[in-house]
């Protein structure tokens, strides 16, 4: 994972501010609305974790993560406003008080709670494996001996294949966006790449593009959760668990699983 940038770092990163207001009806809003309906709460997420966050082709900016945010806020009956930044700016930018929380399909994992993660309950259950170009005749790790294979910065995709690395004798090739990485597999800069099993799935199927995931190369999934890293903003995650409840059930949650993933 990336140190920590100066506040300076991040000037000029590209953000894209959607906020959203509402009075919310369910149950559990009344308790939070008067503490922050006069706070417009700073949310950073990632630019491209397709069908968590991305520009969908009219120019919005869509995905799971969007839309339950848009749900538990109107529940909860809170304002807020997202940055887009890209994973590791959205760290830092929570870490340096720029930002109040992060949504961006971020696992809950004890490692990242040891370094001041705080996270709320899981809502979405995940796991990582390899892909392929679709015409290679890779079909495990062993077959990755002397390759390199492509991941995400900073997260839990970079972390499996780097505990693969030694053991299977592959290098490591770092990227800042799932998209990026995955031309690079594509093209043939690298044999292979980690990411959420979920994001490729997405990614093949919508797009068409000329990669396959590599069966049995799955971990056991973890849950994604909404993560501050101040403890002063636990009302937020309060807030968020509060509204998860709710949206899961009314049933408004599965309607926006099933808008995505079709599950």
């Amino acid at each position: 994972m990336r140190k920590r940038l100066i506040s300076g770092l991040l000037t000029g990163i590209m953000a894209l501010s959607l906020v959203a207001c509402g009075g919310a009806s369910d149950k559990g809003a009344s308790d939070n609305q008067s503490a922050s309906s006069d706070k417009v709460w700073k949310i950073a997420t990632d630019t491209s974790f397709k069908p968590f966050e991305y520009t969908a082709d009219n120019g919005d900016f869509v995905g799971i993560d969007m839309d339950i945010l848009a749900a538990i806020a109107e529940d909860q009956g809170f304002k807020y406003e997202v940055q887009v930044l890209g994973w590791d700016a959205s760290i830092a930018a929570c870490q340096a008080g720029q930002a109040d929380g992060m949504i961006a399909g971020a696992s809950i994992t004890d490692e990242r709670k040891d370094s001041g993660w705080i996270f709320s309950d899981g809502y979405y259950d995940a796991n990582q494996s390899m892909a392929v170009e679709s015409s290679s005749d890779i079909k495990g790790f062993e077959d990755l001996s002397g390759k390199s294979v492509a991941v995400k910065t900073g997260t839990m995709s970079a972390t499996y294949a780097e505990s693969l690395s030694s053991e299977y004798g592959f290098t490591v090739t770092y990227f800042e966006d799932s998209p990026t990485m995955y031309q690079a597999v594509v093209g043939g800069q690298v044999a292979a790449c980690f990411d959420d099993t979920p994001i490729m799935a997405s990614n093949i199927k919508d797009t068409g593009i000329a990669m396959k995931i590599v069966d049995g190369t799955g971990n056991d999934p973890a849950s994604y959760g909404f993560a501050i890293f101040n403890a002063d903003n636990q009302e937020l995650v309060d807030m968020f668990n509060a509204g998860l409840k709710n949206i899961k059930a009314n049933g408004k949650y599965d309607e926006i699983i099933a808008k995505y993933l079709g599950e």
